[in-house]
């Protein structure tokens, strides 16, 4: 398949242009007023999903800080091709939220998997809730005694049921209808023709509902979910040898990676640690599909983020097959020389901000050179077919930690996925070296950068 088969330049700058997603605004803004209606924000609740559980304690502030009309609906879990490592998935999602819960100011419990039984029943409660227009009040009520395996009795005897055919078939709707408009996950919010998934996310919505002057007639000086950079406070420095290394699991065919890896480097560099760079094949070169409904969110998405983060985003050359493998050959070699991150960011910036075509022998050397490296040596590098072994050997280390998707870190104790989770990092770090326990955001009081 070539280069630009699946991601090309022109396709990528227009999913991510800040002229179409302006225009787009502008149309449903528009039509809001002709209509008359309030602003709605659909949200896809998922039973079983954790990230669910915790969105439901924010629905009710949401509604009440902004005077959005929420529009509920119950969706079943998403599709093969969206979560094809399903059981790990629900496993770290657990446990992922159970870590940050607290930085959101919610409830801590230890989230159990509910039986299929209680599924059901939570979704006929719910449901019942939805017709009458409690959902918002119901929602955090059920999560939490779903999530802490308690009976659902008094939840039913407060929001009462719908039939089993009934939630079939809003499970069923709520499905298409969340395809149709571009997703596959719960947890997540739709308002004006732009998606937002979980509490991560949360914040971006709210800025744009303060943007149109949303507000439910209180104080919107507080934010439900704001978001804060990283610390870089003052602590002691790494000096020997007992501190751990910080492992990134990254992949150069994923645009988070590329989001998170000026972070990583600026988090090594102050707190003296290590980075061990641990790559891996992108999932599509591993039998994994990713089809063109999550390329598309992933896109936009990625364009958001690095927007908030002061990050070129949007002229990708999408470099998967041969340009990955050459790639990975020199990073594997540059990474005996010290050089391995600064190639990694040169590659990451190239290929998804800058439409290098790492296939081609002008592109991938401009990236190298970039790096400090030299070429003929890069040459050298991407004949020896060692790295093959060692992005297999990483790919088993990452799964052998409940972790499949990328970027995903490790230091010490702590395992995790994503670049929102890179202050989790951070605090794990500062904890290791004595410094104070304060590094963790409350995502209730932060400001956005």
């Amino acid at each position: 398949m070539g280069v630009k088969a699946l991601i090309g330049p022109m396709v990528s700058r227009a999913i991510t242009s800040n002229r179409r997603r302006d225009m787009q605004r502008r149309w449903f803004e528009a039509a809001r007023v002709r209509s008359g209606k309030p602003h709605e924000v659909l949200y896809f609740h998922q039973v079983d999903d954790p990230y669910s559980a915790l969105m439901a304690g924010r629905l009710a502030g949401l509604v009440a800080q902004y005077g959005v009309l929420l529009t509920p609906r119950l969706v079943p879990p998403p599709p093969g091709w969206a979560a094809p490592e399903r059981e790990k998935l629900a496993a770290y999602s657990r446990r992922d939220a159970a870590l940050i819960a607290p930085a959101f100011g919610l409830d801590h419990f230890d989230r159990v998997t509910p039986s299929g039984a209680e599924v059901e029943r939570a979704q006929s409660i719910l449901q019942s809730a939805i017709d009458a227009g409690r959902f918002a009040e119901a929602a955090p009520v059920v999560a939490r005694a779903l999530g802490a395996g308690e009976s659902l009795d008094l939840a039913a005897a407060e929001f009462g049921g719908a039939t089993l055919a009934a939630v079939a078939r809003v499970l069923e709707e709520g499905g298409r209808l969340r395809e149709r408009l571009g997703h596959y996950l719960g947890a997540t919010l739709y308002h004006a023709g732009e998606w937002y998934w979980g509490l991560d996310r949360l914040g971006d919505l709210e800025m744009r509902l303060r943007a149109l002057g949303c507000s439910g007639g209180g104080s919107l000086a507080r934010p439900l979910a704001a978001r804060q950079k990283l610390k870089f406070g003052e602590t002691v420095r790494a000096a020997d040898r007992g501190t751990p290394a910080l492992e990134m699991f990254l992949s150069f065919r994923s645009p988070y990676t590329y989001l998170a890896m000026e972070r990583v480097r600026a988090l090594v560099s102050h707190y003296g640690v290590e980075l061990r760079l641990r790559f891996v094949l992108p999932m599509v070169m591993r039998g994994l599909p990713v089809p063109a409904a999550k390329r598309t969110y992933i896109l936009r998405d990625c364009k958001r983020e690095a927007e908030r983060l002061g990050l070129p985003f949007g002229s990708v050359c999408d470099p998967v097959g041969r340009p990955v493998e050459r790639g990975l050959a020199i990073l594997n070699g540059a990474m005996a020389t010290g050089a391995g991150p600064a190639f990694a960011d040169s590659f990451l910036r190239g290929v998804f901000a800058e439409a290098v075509d790492a296939g081609s022998d002008r592109g991938l050397r401009q990236l190298v050179e970039r790096a400090g490296l030299d070429w003929q040596q890069a040459r050298v590098w991407m004949a020896d077919e060692s790295w093959r072994a060692v992005a297999e050997d990483n790919r088993r280390s990452m799964f052998a930690d409940q972790l499949w998707g990328v970027p995903s870190f490790r230091f010490g104790a702590l395992s995790t996925w994503g670049q929102d989770r890179l202050w989790l990092v951070e605090q794990a770090i500062v904890e290791t070296l004595g410094g104070p326990k304060d590094t963790a955001p409350d995502f209730r009081t932060g400001t956005e950068p």
